[in-house]
């Protein structure tokens, strides 16, 4: 069972995805898009996309300094007084996410303009994100120095995946509520391709930067327009 989960499963999600995106960038490109409803409603979108971004952007660069230097963490570790600042750290931005998702579900459930562009795979993905912020507080709170774990356990089988030689004995040891918090980032990863979150994938900030502004017109009743706001 745990060499299908996490042995042959992650190759599977993994091609899913890679294919996915090579299907809709090169057959479907017109829907490759974010379909921004910032115009329809962007209080509440201020107070979830701030927290969400900031929280979940620095927790994923923290898992990926992990993944590259398993061995440093440990280091840090070792000394009580950083490991207890590493971990309130990883809890705080961990509810700063949570906090900043449940706005987003809050406003696309409750705002009317909002909820008429909202499409099964967004219903999907905010279910993915939920479940993965839960299990990774869950984690964060009812098993204690998961940094430490992480670097000994989880870094260690995400690295033979990359030698194409799964080791699951690794994850075996792992809590339950780990193990869930582990496969829902694969299936996360697969369903990319089929959501408005394909768009970030050909992010190019050079280009980005250097792009014309769009213009934005209100239409008024009888003919005229009225021009004139201006975004990056």
């Amino acid at each position: 069972m745990y060499m299908f989960l996490f042995g042959t499963m992650p190759y599977v999600l993994v091609a899913i995805a890679v294919v996915g995106v090579f299907w809709r960038f090169n057959y479907n490109r017109f829907s490759w898009s974010s379909q921004s409803s910032e115009f329809l409603e962007n209080k509440v979108l201020f107070f979830g996309s701030f927290p969400w971004h900031y929280g979940i952007i620095l927790i994923l660069l923290g898992h990926i300094i992990g993944l590259i230097i398993p061995g440093g963490l440990l280091w840090w570790n070792s000394v009580p007084v950083r490991l207890y600042i590493l971990e309130l750290t990883g809890l705080s931005l961990g509810f700063l996410a949570f906090f900043g998702l449940l706005a987003l579900i809050y406003r696309r459930l409750t705002n009317v303009r909002v909820k008429a562009l909202t499409n099964s795979w967004d219903v999907i993905i905010l279910i993915i994100l939920l479940i993965q912020v839960i299990t990774g507080l869950g984690n964060s709170i009812f098993f204690r120095w998961g940094s430490n774990w992480y670097a000994a356990s989880a870094v260690p089988w995400m690295w033979s995946l990359f030698s194409f030689n799964p080791d699951t004995t690794y994850v075996a040891s792992l809590p339950l509520n780990t193990k869930v918090h582990i496969f829902n980032a694969l299936i996360f990863i697969a369903f990319i391709p089929f959501s408005r979150l394909a768009h970030f994938v050909t992010i190019n900030p050079i280009k980005y930067l250097s792009r014309p502004y769009q213009v934005v017109r209100w239409y008024r009743r009888g003919g005229s327009t009225t021009n004139v706001v201006q975004y990056k």
